[in-house]
């Protein structure tokens, strides 16, 4: 048996990866087990979960492989900076004092951090790019396939193609800093008043009330993009290379106007500032793929890197039909690099198999290798009745079957429900394991949810989950979406009649516009998961329940966290998000627990909150 860790940290979203014999048994977020959003720290708690899942200690490990190779990038900065002197010299110094002491000697900081190492087992190190290209390749259902991997930046590169082909990757072309789309994006995120690294979906869910009347701007003045794909940003608009902002005053001037203050109100500009840069990026990553199409000859698209998250963009690439199949990495961000950079050293380095052999098997239950992205921690039923007990919770223990038939009648009641089942989820998708769910029919839900459970803006979108065989029924989705990845139309039949005018901004709210209105957002689209019977058969089954009782095979589902918080990971976690928001019941494990009846002192919650 041969074990092999990877590991992402220090930059954003920091998570470990368990390989064994070439298979992935766990992989998880730093942020979930420190309750610190976005956790860039060493992932310490998801290496230690990794190697208590695999039943290993430090000293069992063949390998430990790191997602970045940090010479290289610091190379990168210092140059970028040096270029700029003096006036990257502010910046330069503001991230010298976190390098030294750790990063550039980032071996010995591994060994330190994982005591127990045998003194011969390596450390070893792949680029960014290649983790990101990995990750989408080798646990996809493709034997070959062009990889498009596009992010902020890694040592130099922003935007790879790549061919997978024969049980390996060759990289083909590259775009390199600072000319990044992942960086455009979150220049755009900044000014709109939005956290970078965590304000970009709320970007993409801003973009449906604008129009893009600033994408000439964009083009012409911010991004000279070429018909292959390829582009370079106009720098002089840009604050990012000299100081703390992402933007200047050229950007404001352009796009109409100072940005907005975090908590201010929205202005229509603001709407039509996002709807304009989403349809850049939609068009850059259309010609992307075409030219991936081109230089590999490829017909299948594998797709990585922070860029991938962008599911308005995935389900334009996936309607173009530029290539005949597509699977994206369910944890495409840096999260997902921990993964390929294991799955990258362990064919360099491990395995080392001859070209020709192909890939890994899947595990059993046919499509990806991802386990359907659930590879982080479960809990026993005593460990989660000993986390209520503790609370001195109210619960009453069900069998599988009462359960289903007591969660569906009650979400056909109208009821928000905590669902609290299984492995963890790897990426930042909750699928249905640590999911809030509500009834898709009620147009009051999304709000009840965006208002009284998440505390975030009402203008926030909610995903559908779908029974995977009547995904069909529901949307203008030709293709599976098991990690709610591609966004698509609703299907006409399921539409209501549009209004004869369209009221503005968020106005456009209160229009209920299709038979699923929680989850059809105001331009008729949703960001679609199919819920197949192998991939994710409890989740599965409880969809099929409320089918059974209402005719609809559709629900509302959303992460198990409020603003701020990480998804929840624990049976103590949960708890507490349960009682401090307005969810209604409490589904985890053979448990369930109403709100109402839960003691009136409430626990805090247990996260280090991340201004929004």
């Amino acid at each position: 048996m041969r074990n092999l860790i990877g590991i992402s940290a220090y930059y954003h979203d920091s998570a470990a990866a368990l390989l064994v014999d070439g298979q992935i048994v766990a992989a998880a977020q730093e942020e979930r087990f420190s309750r610190r959003k976005n956790d860039e720290r060493f992932p310490e708690h998801a290496v230690r979960f990794c190697l208590k899942q695999g039943g290993l200690a430090p000293g069992d490990l063949d390998a430990v492989v790191f997602y970045d190779k940090p010479v290289v990038k610091f190379t990168r900065m210092l140059e970028s900076f040096l270029a700029i002197t003096p006036a990257g010299l502010p910046a330069w110094l503001r991230v010298l004092p976190g390098w030294l002491p750790e990063k550039l000697n980032l071996r010995q900081t591994i060994r330190d951090e994982l005591s127990g190492l045998v003194v011969d087992c390596p450390v070893l190190f792949t680029e960014h790019h290649v983790a990101h290209a990995a990750s989408a390749f080798y646990p996809s259902p493709f034997d070959r396939a062009a990889i498009l991997t596009v992010d902020g930046v890694g040592e130099w590169a922003t935007t790879t193609i790549s061919r997978g082909a024969d049980g390996s990757i060759e990289m083909l072309r590259e775009l390199h800093f600072p000319h990044s789309l992942g960086l455009l994006y979150s220049a755009f995120t900044a000014y709109c008043g939005f956290r970078v690294n965590s304000g970009e979906y709320k970007l993409m869910g801003l973009a449906p009330y604008g129009e893009p009347r600033f994408a000439d701007a964009i083009y012409g003045q911010m991004i000279d993009l070429k018909p292959d794909g390829s582009f370079r940003l106009n720098m002089e608009c840009f604050g990012f290379l000299r100081g703390r902002n992402m933007t200047n005053r050229l950007f404001e001037r352009l796009m109409g106007g100072p940005p907005r203050t975090p908590g201010a109100p929205f202005e229509q500009r603001h709407m039509d500032v996002a709807a304009s840069v989403q349809s850049v990026v939609d068009e850059v990553m259309l010609r992307l793929a075409r030219q991936a199409r081109e230089v590999t000859g490829e017909n299948r698209l594998c797709l990585a890197g922070g860029v991938a998250l962008n599911c308005v963009a995935n389900g334009k690439l996936q309607r173009a039909g530029v290539f005949d199949d597509l699977w994206i990495q369910p944890a495409a961000g840096d999260a997902g690099g921990a993964l390929g950079t294991a799955l990258e050293a362990w064919r360099q380095h491990i395995n080392s198999q001859p070209k020709g052999e192909g890939k890994p098997a899947s595990p059993s239950g046919g499509g990806d290798a991802m386990r359907g992205s659930l590879l982080g921690p479960e809990f026993s039923e005593t460990e989660i009745r000993q986390a209520l007990e503790m609370h001195g919770a109210v619960f009453e223990s069900l069998d599988e079957a009462a359960m289903l038939e007591r969660v569906a009648a009650l979400l056909a009641d109208g009821a928000i429900i905590g669902w609290f089942q299984g492995r963890m989820e790897f990426g930042p998708r909750a699928l249905g394991s640590r999911s809030i769910l509500g009834d898709a029919r009620l147009a009051s839900m999304q709000s009840d949810i965006n208002q009284k459970v998440k505390f975030r803006e009402s203008f926030r979108p909610f995903a559908p989950a779908v029974l995977e065989e009547r995904v069909g029924d529901y949307f203008d989705l030709a293709a599976k979406s098991p990690y709610m990845l591609l966004v698509a139309d609703v299907a006409e039949g399921q539409c209501l009649a549009k209004p004869a005018t369209e009221p503005p901004g968020f106005e456009r709210l209160k229009q209920p516009r299709s038979t699923i209105p929680a989850v059809t957002h105001v331009d008729g689209s949703a960001r679609v998961q199919t819920v197949g019977r192998e991939r994710h058969p409890l989740f599965w089954r409880l969809l099929k329940q409320f089918e059974q009782r209402t005719g609809c095979g559709v629900l509302l589902n959303t992460s198990f966290n409020v603003r701020g918080e990480p998804v929840v990971c624990t049976p103590d976690d949960a708890y507490r998000c349960f009682v401090n928001t307005a969810i209604d019941w409490l589904a985890i494990g053979p448990f369930l627990l109403s709100r109402e009846r839960q003691p009136v002192e409430k626990p805090q919650p247990t996260f280090d909150p991340v201004p929004d």
